[in-house]
């Protein structure tokens, strides 16, 4: 069944808190998002698992080099997934994917500013991920670029993987991701800054349930 997933990004910690609280239900994935990361570090990882037990933890660590230790930090801080990116060399995947392994955790790659996307698909399922995030950053966005055409495109080209797909979706064009094949739908703005966001997370839960 496809999950959502929530990314908490300039929030402060009480208000992330407090705003899952008011969403639980609705949501499946909880994302420590990069600027959120930046600001609180794995303090806020360890709080929303410690207050949200139940709930899959992604810490959005975009990691870029030293996979294994980077990626055993999230772990222990309580994270069940960590992101790194499609951009690094395969060996820092790799040993994301040896700590993964010795925590019983998963790893996520992200595909931003991945060229050759079924080149990069090939090469990472081979080496064992499962988990591939199409994700179209604030800054394409801002330009128009949708990560509609880039999840239709990892559809046709990955094998196993389960799909997540971020960038701009809100309750009005989740029924398009839906249509193509997403597993995990990542919301962020089209929540956090929703003029009800409790109700945002309901509608989008409710398209996509």
């Amino acid at each position: 069944m496809m999950k959502l997933q929530l990314a908490l990004d300039d929030l402060e910690l009480n208000d992330a808190l407090a705003l899952v609280q008011k969403v639980r239900d609705d949501i499946d994935i909880i994302e420590v998002g990069s600027p959120f990361i930046i600001e609180e570090g794995m303090r806020a990882v360890r709080e929303l698992k410690k207050r949200f037990p139940e709930k899959l933890i992604l810490a959005d660590t975009k990691i870029m080099d030293a996979g294994e230790y980077e990626a055993e930090k999230t772990y222990i801080a309580g994270a069940d997934i960590c992101t790194v990116l499609g951009v690094t060399d395969s060996l820092t995947i790799k040993g994301c994917l040896e700590a993964a392994k010795k925590y019983g955790k998963k790893v996520m790659v992200d595909m931003i500013c991945v060229e050759d996307v079924p080149k990069r698909v090939a090469e990472i399922e081979s080496i064992g991920v499962d988990f591939i995030g199409v994700h179209v950053g604030v800054d394409q966005q801002a330009v128009g670029i949708t990560p509609l055409e880039k999840l239709a495109e990892m559809k046709k080209v990955s094998k196993k993987s389960k799909i997540s797909v971020a960038g701009g979706i809100n309750p009005k064009t989740v029924a398009d991701y839906k249509k193509v094949g997403a597993d995990v739908i990542i919301v962020g703005g089209g929540i956090t800054h929703a003029k009800d966001p409790v109700a945002a997370a309901h509608a989008i839960a409710e398209k996509i349930k």
